[in-house]
Order: C-alpha cells, then structure tokens, then sequence
C-alpha cells in the first residue's frame, strides 16, 4: 500500500488523509500509471513522458471549481506554444467526454483514473476516505522534471493558475 500522509489537505473545511507520496519541485515525475482517454484507450504515463505538460488532478469535472479550473487551463493552452495539458479525475471516460462536448474544451485532454487509481497513488493525490482526486497542479519539463507543484490545501478553492502558468509558458 502507498504512503498515508495524514490530514495532508482538507475536503470543504475538513481535514483528510491522502494516499502517496508528496512530489516536490526537482523529483522526477511518476511515468508507472496507467489511465484511460475518452475513448477508453490507455494511456500510460510513458507515453507522456519527455514533453512538457501540465497535469492537473482535480475531483470532477461536474462541480464548479473544476469546472473553471479546467476552462481557465484551456483558454491559456491556446497562449502556449508546444504544451500539452492533461485532466485527470475519476470521472468515467464517457462523463469526461460529455463535459468536454458541453464546454468546447479542446486543449486539454480529459484523462479517467478510475480503474487503477495509480495515477492518483502515484502523484499522492488519492483521497481514500472520498475515494476521489485532490485537486493539484504539476508542471514537468521535457526532462521529466517536475518544475512546479501545488496540492491546493482545500479542494473547494482553485489553484494558483499565474504561478502554474508562468513555469508552462517558461519550459514551451
């Protein structure tokens, strides 16, 4: 079993253990996970790996915050050149699929862990008590370098986007 860090972040004012490690800025982004796409292809993180990326955890897609969070990294990915975005959630493929159709989001991929949860074990984003992602932000440069990271202390606020976005549009 992964690492337990306890009350690591608070779920609407409530503190909650959360399951893996805590990655910091110079760790070598995890690659060992295995996700689906929309359309239930698997992705894994080795795929991924050697491009800057954001990687963006958030609970899901159907509540408001992630609903903005996700619509805010999709306007600015059109500012950035040569950066891919990625959404992960445990939101089933086809729900994350029907939100992208519903609001025209085209610049970042939607991404479900919602078989193996090793995306969230690996990025120590699982909440197990909720059985869900915290919301976090990481940025990784084509070296598979993490060169920024914030797990948002309480999944009902939004991440810091100006300071994600600046460490983005200085890799791309």
């Amino acid at each position: 079993m992964a690492q337990l860090r306890k009350n690591a972040i608070n779920w609407k004012g409530n503190p909650v253990d959360v399951e893996g490690p805590e990655l910091k800025v110079g760790d070598k982004a995890p690659s060992d996970f295995v996700v689906a796409a929309n359309d239930l292809k698997a992705v894994s993180g080795q795929e991924l790996a050697g491009k800057t990326r954001v990687l963006l955890s958030v609970p899901s897609l159907d509540t408001a915050v992630c609903d903005m969070e996700v619509r805010r990294f999709n306007q600015e990915a059109a500012k950035i050149g040569n950066l891919g975005i990625y959404a992960c959630s445990m939101d089933l493929p086809f729900a994350q699929k029907r939100w992208c159709g519903a609001a025209g989001i085209e610049k970042v991929q939607t991404l479900s862990d919602f078989k193996a949860r090793n995306f969230a074990t690996a990025h120590g984003v699982f909440v197990p008590s909720i059985g869900l992602m915290c919301r976090a932000v990481f940025v990784i440069d084509s070296k598979d370098t993490i060169r920024h990271v914030e797990y948002v202390r309480d999944a009902v606020h939004e991440p810091n986007y100006q300071a994600a976005l600046e460490v983005a549009k200085s890799l791309s």
